[in-house]
């Protein structure tokens, strides 16, 4: 299951597929670092082991369920980069729709609406972002 850690980012065990298309699947501990914009995964422990893996937050275009893509893969979804598929698998059904909520709204980009209101009695005008 995937928790937070001391430096806020969202850690747990996955199995990613070795090689696209390859339908091997290795256990690796990954690291949802928003602030550093990346998921990283390890072969294990993150303090001794050095980095398996990495991807820029900014490069991964959608995450979504991969179960009916992989049907001998359970609790399986996939991670498009580009041209490139990464496909992982969770430890159960709540840890699957878990990742890729964290992952979705890690990855997305959202641009602020802007309001433009007057300056009462001037011509001076200035944006506003709404309040959510």
């Amino acid at each position: 299951m995937p928790y937070v850690d001391r430096q806020n980012r969202i850690c747990g065990f996955l199995d990613v597929e070795e090689d696209e298309n390859s339908g091997r699947f290795l256990r690796r501990y990954f690291i949802l670092d928003t602030q550093q914009g990346c998921l990283l995964w390890y072969t294990d422990n993150p303090q001794v082991q050095r980095k398996w893996g990495s991807l820029k937050l900014t490069y991964i275009s959608k995450v979504s369920d991969a179960t009916k893509l992989r049907p001998k893969a359970e609790f399986c979804f996939v991670i498009n980069v580009g041209m490139r598929k990464f496909y992982l698998q969770a430890n159960d059904q709540q840890d699957l729709v878990e990742w890729i909520n964290v992952l979705n709204k890690a990855t997305k980009i959202t641009v602020s609406t802007l309001h433009v209101h007057s300056h009462a009695g001037t011509d001076q005008w200035w944006p506003q972002p709404i309040e959510n």
